[in-house]
């Protein structure tokens, strides 16, 4: 397996909130080919009134990471949960986004953001006025892209779902502990 050096080299410090130095570590690289995911690509499913494509699967990027795009109505979101197993990071590319996460709350716009610690609950509101919020949530470790293909319908990557199905979310209650999340 060959490996990839890196100097350690220092990262930048966030000016508000990180003040300790940062370094890179070397990295393996895995036998994994890369990926070109086009923009009409992916794994669309509908689920909770959302439209999910995942991008990249546990299994694409040997479960470093998974990610998806959502496409959310507006006044819509989940309710609130926290993720036992891996961070969630947001990163909003169209509309606006109220984000809960512990006792902080973020009003993201396009190009913002947000950055969700293991074990810290926290849920989003999509606040833009008539249209849907588009996104990516990467998790890191990969793996949460499998509750999605589980229990989520055929859909078209960049459409609005169909209306919130109460069925979906008890199929999420039943599948949570699988996927190391709760809800509440």
């Amino acid at each position: 397996m060959p490996v990839v050096r890196a100097q350690a080299a220092p990262l930048p410090a966030s000016k508000a909130q990180h003040s300790a130095p940062r370094t890179r570590k070397k990295v393996r690289t895995m036998s994994l080919p890369p990926l070109h995911i086009p923009p009409d690509g992916g794994y669309p499913v509908f689920l909770v009134g959302d439209t999910y494509t995942t991008l990249l699967s546990a299994a694409d990027t040997g479960g470093e990471l998974s990610l998806a795009e959502a496409i959310v109505p507006a006044d819509a979101g989940p309710p609130p949960h926290t993720h036992h197993g891996e961070s969630e990071t947001f990163v909003l590319l169209d509309g606006t986004l109220r984000v809960t996460a512990g006792d902080e709350q973020f009003d993201v716009e396009p190009g913002g953001v947000v950055y969700v610690p293991k074990g810290v609950r926290h849920s989003f509101k999509n606040t833009s006025p008539g249209h849907p919020a588009r996104m990516y949530f990467l998790y890191v470790p990969g793996g949460m892209d499998g509750m999605f293909q589980e229990i989520g319908r055929p859909g078209v990557r960049g459409q609005v779902g169909p209306p919130l199905d109460p069925a979906d979310v008890v199929a999420m209650g039943e599948v949570a502990e699988k996927y190391g999340y709760t809800l509440g």
